[in-house]
């Protein structure tokens, strides 16, 4: 039993007879808490042994919630405020609204309250609501209450829809029943007896502010009760179902004709779901939480039994499973709203009616309030192609499609089968939809909403929905691919020239579209397996690609983007692109210029649709440069890469950037370094360098900070003698400035000092401000005298943030003798955090390592930093034993780290 009423009001009478009202309000509480407690645990422990049942769950928590209502009322009125003969004004109904009127509660839901009195407060009325608040309370319930007569009611109703809302789910629950019911009738007869419309477009214009808010429904942390596809989406159509359809419960619009009975049985399976997911979430942080942070969507995964499986973790599989839930009620509160503002949609001004030039539409169609519609449903569903023309037409026009239309096509998918697909108006209709009205996402969201495109490419359905479980992608994989599409698109019309001069130049001069639209829509089809994704996603594209009417050689070529998708973005992120050998190795792997343009295209929209921030000028500097640079190699030859050319080239850009030095001054310059060091650096790094380093003594320390506008960066020059660890240092300095170093080299002077440059972000990923730099400056001397210890200095800072611990990123490292001609690469793949630089960069220095260069590419909580390297010898590491040591060292700089970070 969840709350033995009969046995709580005995021990409260027996128990709570001491006059003093404090003393006596204090061992009301003491009971009802314990009772409050007991039945907390019985509710959360049925809800444990059958964790997707939340229905149960929802009405436990209201019985137990208005049993303590009921017998804080008791104590109040009976107890503390006795009035054996109460006159008329003396009356009172506790009334419950909103969602506790509704009655539906999650474990710390708001408990809303209406002290209904009949006239004017009275002295006996305020001091009994105010005694059961503070008992409330004190059983730490989160109230919100008004007292009001019906008037009142009435009144506030008409001016705010919110009240008018909550009033809309009142419940009585004790007090004055004959009070209560007065209530109701007013309510029906004076606030809700209109059409409704006001309160339909009130209602839609708060979910619109909302979904602004919260973002929509593929936010990878989202809002269960108030993102889109949430919980309040549902209480949305409740409302307006109980006001225009005088309904009390959900099911009863399928008896109304609004629902279908399929419609309605997805709708409550995603209510239950949901409703399911947001008990846990109460449960599991001990308080009234509604965000699915990364935290917590692990935890609500394991309580709900979501396990890994076939190479996706369980909760990727929990929040695939949430994902389309959260779509299955867009598209039924879509259908079910958009009708309703149809219905009660205000007509148009005459003169607008006349002069409006509208589309002519198609045979079989037809526009219904500004939407189009299907005007014989048995005529549109004789043509199997017509699921595909309405999305055609809906483009050509420009407009939505009806809710009726979008319900007929869901009722519908059976018809897209092997036959349709392969018909040639299919393909021919699916590629103009890609290609010829300029908003292909539009099409291929709505598709991908109603089914279409799963039903349409069978091998898309398993991406739908699914999320990737890091804190690199902001969207779901479905969703990304669309972003992704809808920035080739803006692309294609220019919109993107400043700021993606290189892929809006390639559009220009012209590419195969056709192959870059179906390469990129299928570019994450092999995802969620246990296969490299690239890999199997290619195997795949060999089967769709036909389908969608491509011809051999332009299947090979889409095979080849999907097979490669990764390249070039790896290539400029994780490897020095001003080594010959990376420009060579990449010119090697694509081949021809037609390969580079395509495959550059499809690489910035892939970056652009990971998520709003991802794309930045640190990457798009690396992309262009590697494009320029491969192209110039593809066009004039690989020989063109040649070192000693480039050496040749940056002296003679170095003597004309100073030419106010004295030539002996020059000459000392331009001789004192190495090759690496003149096709590693910009100029203006050169410039910077050679005025740190001139008249420089072995004693000092010379720094240089300069805001790199083009790479979002602040590059950092440091000058000093050489000795064993200096990287390692200066990476310690920059880590305790809560600096983010995205890119480092380093260089060895003939003459026995070494220059470093490194590229860094403040916290938001940008370069430092001017005014934040002279502290930056101090605080990277301090260190580099000694003055501060990095390793001690960090143990205090180098926490990993709690929704961040839910993250499993397996270490690996690997040892790569190819890929330079004079280095070892060291690539290290692992989990990111403050100081992983330094602590790698340490135990290097520990194992007399020379680091040349650091190349940071950062994916979410994943990062990758690629290191170039020799020996204390200046040789490669071939030995397989030598190399089994470092990795040995490297790995456990990692886990103590970690161990520092966590605590």
């Amino acid at each position: 039993m969840i709350f033995d009423t009969s046995a709580i009001t005995t021990a409260l009478k027996e128990a709570c007879t001491d006059r003093d009202p404090t003393a006596l309000r204090a061992c009301a509480v003491s009971i009802l808490s314990a009772a409050q407690k007991e039945g907390r645990a019985r509710i959360a422990e049925g809800f444990a042994a059958s964790p997707f049942d939340a229905r149960p769950m929802t009405r436990a928590y209201t019985y137990l919630t208005d049993n303590l209502v009921k017998s804080a009322l008791f104590v109040a009125a009976e107890l503390l405020h006795p009035k054996p003969n109460p006159t008329e004004s003396e009356r009172l109904s506790v009334i419950a609204v909103g969602g506790y009127g509704r009655g539906e509660m999650a474990p710390f839901s708001d408990v809303d309250l209406l002290f209904l009195i009949p006239y004017k407060a009275t002295a006996w009325s305020e001091s009994v609501i105010e005694s059961m608040l503070y008992i409330l309370w004190d059983l730490k319930l989160k109230v919100g209450h008004a007292t009001r007569t019906i008037r009142d009611c009435v009144r506030l109703g008409s001016e705010d829809f919110t009240i008018q809302t909550a009033l809309l789910e009142h419940r009585f629950i004790t007090g004055d029943k004959a009070l209560a019911s007065n209530l109701k009738k007013a309510l029906k007869k004076d606030l809700f007896s209109g059409s409704g419309s006001d309160f339909i477009e009130a209602k839609l214009e708060e979910r619109d502010r909302r979904h602004i808010k919260q973002g929509e429904r593929y936010v990878v942390e989202p809002n269960v009760k108030e993102g889109k596809g949430g919980l309040r989406d549902l209480h949305s159509l409740f409302w307006i179902s109980k006001f225009i359809h005088k309904v009390d419960k959900i099911a009863d619009l399928v008896a109304k004709g609004v629902f279908r009975a399929d419609e309605f049985e997805t709708f409550k399976a995603a209510e239950d779901f949901l409703w399911a997911v947001r008990g846990h979430l109460h449960l599991l942080t001990g308080r009234a939480t509604e965000q699915l942070t990364f935290d917590m969507q692990v935890q609500v995964a394991a309580a709900m039994g979501f396990e890994d499986t076939q190479g996706r973790r369980g909760v990727e599989v929990f929040m695939q499973s949430y994902f389309r839930h959260a779509t299955a009620v867009g598209d039924l509160t879509r259908i079910f709203l958009t009708s309703l503002e149809a219905m009660h949609v205000k007509a148009e001004p005459l003169l607008e009616r006349i002069f409006r030039r509208r589309p002519k539409i198609r045979a079989g169609f037809e526009v219904v309030h500004n939407r189009i519609a299907i005007s014989d449903k048995a005529a549109f569903l004789s043509d199997k192609l017509n699921l595909l023309r309405i999305f055609e037409e809906a483009l050509r026009t420009g407009m939505l499609i009806h809710p009726d239309a979008m319900r007929l096509i869901k009722g519908n998918l059976h018809l897209i089968d092997d036959t349709m697909r392969t018909e040639p108006e299919a393909q021919r209709i699916f590629q103009d939809l890609l290609l010829k009205h300029g908003n292909p996402e539009r099409a291929l969201r709505r598709m991908n909403e109603l089914g279409v495109l799963s039903a349409f490419i069978p091998e898309f359905e398993p991406i739908v929905a699914m999320m990737q479980f890091n804190m690199y992608h902001s969207y779901t994989v479905d969703e990304h691919t669309i972003q992704c599409i809808a920035n080739l698109a803006r692309i294609e019309k220019s919109e993107l020239e400043e700021e993606l001069p290189v892929a809006s130049s390639i559009l220009k001069k012209g590419v195969n579209r056709k192959v870059l639209y179906i390469a990129l829509l299928l570019h994450d089809i092999g995802k969620g397996r246990p296969e490299d994704h690239s890999i199997l996603g290619a195997k795949m594209v060999r089967k769709i690609a036909p389908r969608l009417g491509l011809k051999q050689d332009e299947v090979d070529t889409a095979e080849w983007l999907v097979r490669y998708h990764l390249l070039m973005s790896d290539m400029a992120q994780k490897r020095d692109i001003a080594d010959p050998r990376t420009v060579r190795d990449f010119a090697k792997a694509v081949q021809t210029v037609k390969r580079l343009d395509l495959l550059c295209v499809l690489t910035v929209c892939d970056i652009r649709g990971v998520g709003p921030n991802t794309w930045n000028n640190w990457k798009a500097v690396l992309i262009r440069a590697l494009y320029r640079q491969t192209e110039r190699a593809l066009e004039k030859g690989l020989e063109d890469l040649n070192r000693e050319n480039r050496g040749t080239e940056a002296k003679k850009a170095l003597r004309n950037a100073l030419k106010d030095w004295p030539r002996k001054a020059l000459q000392i310059e331009t001789a004192r370094h190495y090759n690496p060091y003149w096709q590693g650096l910009h100029v203006t790094a050169h410039v910077a360098f050679a005025e740190l380093l001139r008249d420089i003594g072995h004693d000092d320390v010379r720094i240089d900070l300069h805001p790199d506008e083009d790479r979002d960066a602040t590059r950092a020059c440091f000058v000093m003698a050489d000795h064993p660890g200096i990287f390692s240092r200066l990476a310690g300095a920059l880590a305790l400035v809560g600096a983010n170093v995205v890119d480092a080299r380093s260089y060895t002077t003939k003459d026995g000092f070494v220059t470093d440059a490194f590229w860094i972000q403040d916290a938001d990923g940008n370069a430092y401000e001017s005014a934040r730099l002279p502290r930056l400056r101090q605080m990277i001397a301090k260190t580099l005298r000694g003055e501060v210890v990095a390793r001690d200095a960090l143990k205090s800072r180098d926490k990993v943030k709690k929704r961040e611990k839910a993250f499993k990123v397996p270490t690996h490292i690997t040892f790569d003798n190819e890929g330079s001609e004079i280095y070892t690469i060291i690539e290290v793949d692992t989990r990111d955090r403050p100081g992983l630089l330094y602590d790698l960069t340490r135990a290097m220095a520990a194992s007399n390592v020379y680091i040349a260069n650091a190349v940071i590419a950062t994916y979410g909580e994943q990062v990758v930093d690629t290191f170039y390297v020799k020996d204390m010898f200046g040789l490669k590491y071939y030995s397989q034993s030598k190399q089994n040591t470092l990795e040995k060292r490297l790995r456990q700089a990692i886990v103590e780290g970690v161990e520092r970070a966590e605590g």
